[in-house]
């Protein structure tokens, strides 16, 4: 069994990427729209085209990962080596200089393509290391747990600090307050990363495949069909939740019209968060950790849908639908990344090649995919339904904007449970597939 300590490391790992992809998914489109005074629409299409880049960057840094040899394993440099230049490029996302028309939205597209492709290069081996820490399946699930725990501390930091330092800093000046705030959470970030890197050890070997080449290395990923699933389900997830993440702040901004209320629905959603990953572990030792996933993507998405009837003067009702729905929703986020470490033995078995990092970083190609048709659909509502940057919208606009906050992303998880249905890797099964592998374990 792994030490308390080291599942502590490795979720701090977690916390600093979560305090950039969390600012990412609440604020980035309300600092483009609002700060820097971009065009919905604009935003939409680049994060679209941003994200679908990036995720075509992941399988080929998995496998970059994979064939990595150093003295501290396949998946740990990378937190040492692209700590500091992930925090720099995370500073100067966040200042946008005073610039005019195209000018502007060359440097917002510029610097969020280097920021996401710093994130990839860190955190697909970060990823993967999960899979490398032990090959235990109740041990997988409770490091996921720490992970996401920690990674929803992340979300804390940023959901309850964010609005408060842009206005501490800023005294007025957004622009300002953005690029201090962003300075103090990257320095955090980058204090995280190196502790997650001190604090953890691999211990799955990767068997020695340097035959194995990048085309090998797709063609065995693709018939390992319960993957398949997982990124199916992967893409569906964050698309749903990204749309309703993205426009957090403008409905309560804008529907419930209680600016001073966004950092306390941000904060208590992702503590909700939290206490679900909590959840998980202790839920995946007493029911079956498939059928548990699916009934909280159907009550996740159930519940989603209930709160387009809720009235804007039900600020406390409004509180309450959001935070039952991080509760349920990232109930079930440990127990689908501890599938993905399963999907690893059960696609070795079937082709004979272990290929961790390119399972890990073909999921998260399909995770940022959502990412990106999310990002961009939330911004292309928000042209659609003639939302106006920091004014009054009207009726027909905040009806837009209460249909696309519910409705919609309770889609995605309708279809992530339905997919689900025809993943097979219980419990029993993977240890049953791990006595039949060759021993990967090293002390």
């Amino acid at each position: 069994m792994l030490s308390v300590k080291e599942k502590i490391a490795y979720g701090l790992g977690d916390t600093a990427s979560n305090i950039i992809f969390q600012t990412v998914m609440m604020f980035l489109m309300l600092y483009y729209t609002d700060v820097v005074g971009l065009d919905p629409a604009t935003v939409g299409t680049m994060f679209l085209a941003v994200r679908i880049f990036d995720a075509v960057t992941d399988p080929l840094m998995g496998t970059l990962a994979d064939k990595t040899n150093s003295r501290w394993g396949h998946f740990r440099p990378y937190l040492l080596w692209l700590a500091l230049p992930f925090a720099l490029i995370s500073i100067i996302t966040f200042t946008v200089p005073d610039l005019q028309g195209t000018a502007k939205i060359v440097y917002a597209f510029s610097t969020y393509v280097l920021l996401m492709v710093a994130y990839t290069a860190i955190n697909i081996p970060y990823c993967a290391l999960g899979g490398a820490l032990t090959d235990d399946p109740k041990e997988r699930v409770s490091v996921q747990s720490y992970r996401f725990v920690f990674g929803m501390l992340g979300g804390v930091i940023v959901a309850a600090c964010t609005m408060p330092l842009v206005e501490y800093f800023g005294q007025g000046d957004n622009a300002k307050g953005y690029q201090y705030a962003m300075t103090l959470m990257s320095i955090m970030g980058l204090v995280m990363f190196l502790l997650c890197f001190a604090g953890t050890k691999e211990r799955v070997e990767q068997p020695q495949q340097s035959n194995i080449t990048f085309g090998n290395s797709l063609q065995s990923i693709w018939q390992n069909d319960q993957w398949r699933l997982l990124c199916v389900a992967a893409m569906f997830l964050l698309g749903g939740q990204v749309i309703r993440l993205t426009l957090a702040a403008y409905y309560v901004k804008y529907f419930l019209g209680r600016e001073d209320l966004i950092t306390s629905f941000m904060t208590l959603g992702v503590v909700a968060s939290m206490v679900g990953c909590a959840v998980a572990q202790p839920l995946a030792k007493r029911v079956c950790k498939i059928k548990a996933y699916i009934t909280l993507q159907a009550i996740a998405a159930s519940i989603c849908v209930l709160s387009f009837f809720i009235q804007s003067d039900q600020i406390v009702l409004a509180f309450v639908a959001f935070i039952l729905w991080k509760f349920f929703l990232d109930m079930g986020t440990p127990l689908l990344w501890s599938k993905m470490a399963d999907t690893i033995d059960y696609g070795h078995k079937k082709t004979g090649v272990r290929i961790t990092g390119l399972v890990y970083s073909g999921v998260i190609f399909f995770i940022k995919i959502g990412v990106a048709l999310g990002g961009a659909i939330a911004g292309w509502l928000l042209a659609f339904y003639d939302y106006q940057a920091d004014t009054v919208q009207t009726e027909a606009t905040k009806q837009g904007l209460l249909l696309s906050f519910t409705v919609f992303p309770a889609i995605g998880s309708f279809v992530v449970a339905w997919v689900m249905r025809k993943y097979t890797l219980t419990t029993d099964r993977v240890i049953e597939i791990q006595s039949q592998l060759p021993s990967t374990h090293s002390s």
